[in-house]
C-alpha cells in the first residue's frame, strides 16, 4: 500500500520527471500515423504555427522559454501593469463610444450608458460626430466631475477641447476634478487623411501645457494606433508606429517647455484588441515594456514611465454578415484587453460595421465588460497571464519585433516622415496583402462569412454612420472580399427573385459524399451561391435531369476518391451535356486529373485553395454583375 506524504497532493512524486525529448518522441509517433516523418525537434516544429512579424507559436512551452523576470505591477518595466493595484480595486474604465450626429439622440444614449455600467465617454465630435458647438447638449445631465470624457474631434481637436474646458468652468467643475483625454492627435489625422496642419502640433502642445499646469486629471494627446491597425497592420507594426509617435510627441512637448515626466503624463495610447486573445494580451504587455524603455532613455523618472492604455475592440474583425457573431469576438477581445492590463476598454457594438448602433447593441457592448468584471471577476487578479511561459515568450518576441520596426521608422526620420514618405503605408499594405491571401484561402476563417455562412438570413439594417475621413491610409475589414461577392448575390436576388445556384452532384451513399458535399456547400455559400443538393445522390444516368431541374447553371461533383475513380468522369460528361457552364470536382484529382479534365471537369476545389478567385470566376461566368 502506498502512503501519501504529508505535503498533500504530491501524487506523482514516485514517478521520474519526463523530458522534452521523451515528449518529442511521442509526438513523432503520432505524426508517423498521419504519414509525416519527423523526429526530435523537427517533430515539435511540425506542430508550430507561423504568425506575422516572424513570431512562431510552438505547441509546448516550458520554464526554459521564459524571458527575463517581468517585475511587479506598477514598477518598471511595467510589463505586468502600469498601476500597482491594476484593476483589482474598481475594474477597468468601461468607455463607450458615441458617433451620432444628432446631439439630442447622442445625449439620450450617453445618459442611458452612464446609468447602466459605463464609467467614461468617448465622444466623436466635429466632422465624424455631433457638431462641436453642441457639446453642452450632448453632455446635458452628465456629472462631469464623475464621468471622464475622451474627445475624438479629428482636425477640430482644439475648438472641441476649448469648448469642453469652458463647459467644465460653466458647470462649476473644479479643475483638479476634471478627468479624461482632450484627444489632440495630429499624427493620427495625418495617417487617416494624408493632410497635415502646420499649426496643429503647436496647438496640441499648448493644450498639453495647459493641462499640465491646471488640469492634473486631463491628458491632452492621444497616441492612436488604430489608423494603422485599421489599415491592416500587424501587431508589431501597430506597436512600432505608436512608439514612434510617442517619441515624436516627447520631442515636441519638451521643445515646448514641458519636462520629460510632464510630457509622458500628457499621452494616452490607444490600441486595438482582437479575438486573438493571446496576441492582444502580449501586445498590451509589450507596449508598456517598450514605452518604459523609451521613457528611461529619455530621462523620465520611473514613476512617470507607466503607459496609459485605452484598448478598443477591433473594427477590422467585425463582420457585416451574421453580425451577432461579433458579440463573441468582442467578448474575447475585451477579455484579452482586461487581462492584458488596459486602463480603459471600449467594446464596439456588434452592429458597428453596419452604421449607427441601436440601443440593444450598445447595451450588449457595455454589459460585456460588466459581466467580465462583476460575474467573471476578471479584474480581481492583476496580470492573470503573468507567469504563463507562452505569454511571457510571446510578449518578449512581439516586443523585439516592434522595436525593430520602431528603429526603422526612426531611421526614416520619425513617424511623420515615414507617413509622408510612404514607408508606413507600403509596409502595412504588404502585410495586409499577405493576410488577404490567408483570408481568401480560408486559412484564417471568418465564422458566419467564409465558414458557416447563412444565405437565408436577412441583412441587418442600420442608419448610416458618418464616414471616416479619407485620403490617408486605407480602412480594411477581414470580410471585404467576401462582402463584395455577397453584394453581387444580393443584387442578383433583388433583380431575379433567386440567388445564383450550384448543383451538388453527390455520388454514392451519404457516408461517401457528406464530407466533400459539406465542404463544397460552405465554399459556394461564402460567395452567395446557393447549393442545391437534391437528389441526395446521382449517377451518370440521373445527373443531367437532376441538374436541369435544380435551376443551377454550374455543378460540383462530390464524393470519395474511390467513387470518383468509378463514376466522376461519366457524371461530369452528363453535366456538361445538360448545359453546365462550369463543372467542379471537390478534392484533389491525383493521377486521374487528365481523365477528369477530358470528361468535362473545369476546376478542382480543395481546402486551402483561393476561394475568392474561384467564387469570383463563378459569378463572372454566371453573368452576376
Amino acid at each position: 500500500m502506498t502512503v501519501l506524504p504529508d505535503d498533500g497532493l504530491s501524487l506523482a512524486a514516485e514517478f521520474p520527471d519526463a523530458t522534452r525529448e521523451q515528449w518529442q518522441s511521442l509526438v513523432a509517433g503520432v505524426l508517423r500515423k498521419s504519414g509525416r516523418d519527423a523526429e526530435g525537434p523537427a517533430a515539435e516544429e511540425a506542430l508550430s504555427t507561423k504568425l506575422q512579424d516572424g513570431v512562431v507559436t510552438r505547441p509546448l512551452y516550458t520554464a526554459d522559454d521564459a524571458s527575463a523576470p517581468p517585475g511587479y505591477p506598477g514598477f518598471a518595466p511595467f510589463t505586468r501593469g502600469g498601476r500597482p493595484e491594476g484593476s483589482a480595486v474598481g475594474g477597468w474604465d468601461v468607455r463607450q463610444r458615441h458617433t451620432g450626429t444628432d446631439p439630442a439622440r447622442v445625449n439620450e444614449a450617453v445618459l442611458a450608458d452612464l446609468e447602466t455600467g459605463v464609467t467614461s465617454l468617448w465622444l466623436a465630435v466635429g466632422d465624424t460626430g455631433a457638431p462641436v458647438a453642441t457639446l453642452p447638449t450632448v453632455l446635458d445631465g452628465v456629472y462631469l466631475d464623475l464621468a471622464p470624457v475622451a474627445l475624438d474631434a479629428g482636425e477640430q481637436f482644439d475648438p472641441a477641447a476649448r469648448e469642453l474646458l469652458r463647459l467644465y468652468d460653466e458647470r462649476g467643475v473644479a479643475r483638479d476634478a476634471a478627468r479624461g483625454t482632450l484627444g489632440a492627435d495630429p499624427v493620427g489625422q495625418l495617417a487617416r487623411t494624408g493632410r497635415e496642419d502646420a499649426d496643429a502640433t503647436a496647438r496640441a502642445a499648448e493644450l498639453a501645457a495647459l493641462c499640465d499646469r491646471e488640469y492634473p486629471g486631463l491628458r491632452a494627446i492621444a497616441v492612436d494606433a488604430l489608423p494603422y491597425h485599421d489599415a491592416g497592420a500587424s501587431d508589431a507594426q501597430e506597436l512600432g508606429c505608436s512608439l514612434a509617435t510617442g517619441v515624436g510627441w516627447l520631442r515636441d512637448l519638451t521643445d515646448a517647455g514641458l519636462t520629460v515626466e510632464a510630457a509622458c503624463g500628457q499621452l494616452e495610447f490607444r490600441y486595438a484588441a482582437t479575438a486573438d486573445q493571446f496576441l492582444t494580451i502580449a501586445k498590451l504587455r509589450a507596449a508598456r515594456r517598450l514605452w518604459a524603455r523609451v521613457a528611461e532613455v529619455c530621462g523620465a523618472p520611473a514613476a512617470g514611465a507607466a503607459q496609459r492604455q485605452h484598448a478598443v475592440t477591433s473594427a477590422v474583425m467585425m463582420t457585416r454578415r451574421d453580425p451577432w457573431v461579433n458579440m463573441l469576438r468582442t467578448t474575447v477581445a475585451s477579455l484579452a484587453a482586461g487581462v492584458g492590463g488596459a486602463d480603459a476598454v471600449t467594446v464596439l457594438p456588434f452592429d458597428h460595421a453596419l452604421g449607427l448602433s441601436d440601443a440593444f447593441a450598445r447595451r450588449i457592448a457595455r454589459n460585456t465588460s460588466t459581466i467580465l468584471l462583476e460575474e467573471s471577476h476578471l479584474g480581481r487578479v492583476i496580470d492573470p497571464a503573468g507567469g504563463s511561459w507562452y505569454v511571457e515568450r510571446l510578449t518578449d518576441e512581439l516586443a523585439h519585433a516592434a522595436w525593430a520596426w520602431f528603429q526603422e521608422i526612426e531611421r526614416a526620420g520619425g513617424q511623420r516622415a515615414a507617413l509622408r514618405g510612404g514607408l508606413v503605408g507600403e509596409r502595412i499594405a504588404a502585410t495586409w496583402a499577405e493576410r488577404s491571401g490567408r483570408l481568401a484561402e480560408r486559412r484564417e476563417p471568418i465564422t458566419g462569412v467564409s465558414e458557416f455562412p447563412q444565405l437565408a438570413q436577412a441583412p441587418v439594417a442600420r442608419e448610416p454612420a458618418p464616414g471616416p475621413p479619407g485620403g490617408g491610409l486605407p480602412v480594411v475589414h477581414r470580410d471585404d472580399a467576401y462582402e463584395a461577392l455577397r453584394a453581387r448575390s444580393d443584387a442578383h436576388l433583388a433583380a431575379t427573385g433567386a440567388r445564383p445556384k450550384v448543383f451538388l452532384a453527390a455520388l454514392g451513399p451519404a457516408a461517401a459524399h457528406t464530407a466533400r458535399a459539406g465542404f463544397a456547400a460552405g465554399l459556394f455559400q461564402a460567395g452567395g451561391i446557393e447549393p442545391v443538393h437534391d437528389p441526395v445522390s446521382v449517377d451518370a444516368d440521373t445527373a443531367a435531369e437532376a441538374f436541369t431541374r435544380s435551376g443551377a447553371t454550374v455543378a460540383c461533383v462530390c464524393s470519395s476518391d474511390a467513387l470518383y475513380a468509378e463514376g466522376a468522369a461519366p457524371v461530369a460528361e452528363a453535366l456538361k451535356s445538360a448545359g453546365a457552364l462550369r463543372v467542379f470536382l471537390a478534392g484533389r484529382p491525383g493521377d486521374q486529373r487528365e481523365t477528369y479534365l477530358r470528361a468535362g471537369v473545369d476546376e478542382f476545389v480543395v481546402a486551402g485553395g483561393d476561394a475568392i478567385a474561384v467564387l469570383t470566376s463563378v459569378l463572372d461566368r454566371m453573368g452576376v454583375a
